[in-house]
């Protein structure tokens, strides 16, 4: 447990620091626990490091909306995701690794493939149970700390469908973020704040109107400037320039509010994508901008 455990703090660190992507170069050779260990699969979607008894982690790659995985992972009705066993061998060693860590409910590193390249770390989770005829390991990830997502109590009946809309959501949340924050630089697109640990991927179109967790469709802000967007305190045209209620603008409340929030109004966004193709989608911002306007 030591290793994981490391391993777990190791990317907390990373993380706070405002890094969300990971190449296998940035996983590998690391020090932790008094060894050298890498966290990342290479080739394979399952890595269990030679010296440990169970999987330390495994990887499901990006897939573009409309293609498929190479294999096809799914959440259930119950809400619980499914991942795929590699190959059809019950026995392969890959398989006995990921059961073993569940026979020993140890803690799971998930990488989750990101758009536009590299992974993002969803940890840790733990797998629950293993459905042969399905060739597949039930996953269970409530345990995984995501602040952005509400999670409702385990004593609320839920119905099934909302449950499994929950449970990806969640799933998409923290690659989505990871996209977000790389194609922003990790700075706020309002006013350029760069603190990661401080910074949220927004949905321009919000995730209840049924907004895509991709690139285009998202914004970095910081804490303030995202509940202020939520809010319709904070505006953004289609022009990618900032707008603030016309009452917030009149109203006299100290340096906060004078600089943190009047003071960009009609700004151009400070920090916008450097490839064009990843630039928020005018056509969801102009609908955002109509809801902000119709707001006040």
């Amino acid at each position: 447990m030591a290793v994981r455990h490391a391993a777990f703090a190791w990317l907390d660190t990373q993380r706070a620091g405002g890094k969300e992507t990971f190449s296998q170069e940035d996983t590998s050779g690391l020090q932790l626990a008094g060894e050298t260990i890498r966290l990342m699969p290479t080739q394979q979607g399952i890595w269990k490091p030679a010296h440990l008894q169970a999987a330390l982690s495994f990887r499901t790659v990006y897939r573009r909306e409309g293609l498929d995985r190479p294999y096809d992972d799914a959440v259930g009705a119950d809400g619980f995701y499914r991942y795929k066993m590699r190959g059809h061998d019950l026995g392969h060693f890959e398989n006995r690794a990921l059961r073993e860590a569940m026979i020993e409910r140890l803690p799971l590193i998930w990488w989750l493939g990101v758009q536009g390249g590299g992974y993002s770390a969803l940890y840790p989770i733990y797998l629950v149970d293993e459905e042969r005829s399905d060739l597949q390991f039930v996953v269970d990830i409530d345990a995984v700390p995501q602040p952005d997502i509400t999670w409702p109590s385990i004593d609320l009946e839920l119905d099934p469908s909302y449950r499994q809309q929950l449970t990806k959501r969640r799933l998409h949340q923290r690659p989505f973020r990871a996209a977000v924050l790389r194609a922003y630089r990790t700075s706020c697109a309002v006013c350029s704040f760069r603190h990661g640990d401080l910074l949220d991927a927004a949905h321009i179109q919000e995730d209840g109107a049924g907004g895509r967790p991709v690139v285009t469709n998202g914004l970095t802000l910081c804490k303030m400037h995202h509940a202020a967007y939520d809010r319709r305190i904070l505006g953004i045209t289609p022009d990618y320039e900032v707008r603030i209620n016309a009452d917030v603008l009149r109203e006299v409340d100290g340096p906060m509010l004078r600089h943190g929030i009047q003071e960009f109004h009609a700004q151009r966004l400070m920090v916008l994508p450097e490839r064009r193709a990843e630039r928020p989608d005018r056509a969801l911002l102009e609908q955002r901008f109509q809801a902000f306007l119709e707001a006040g």
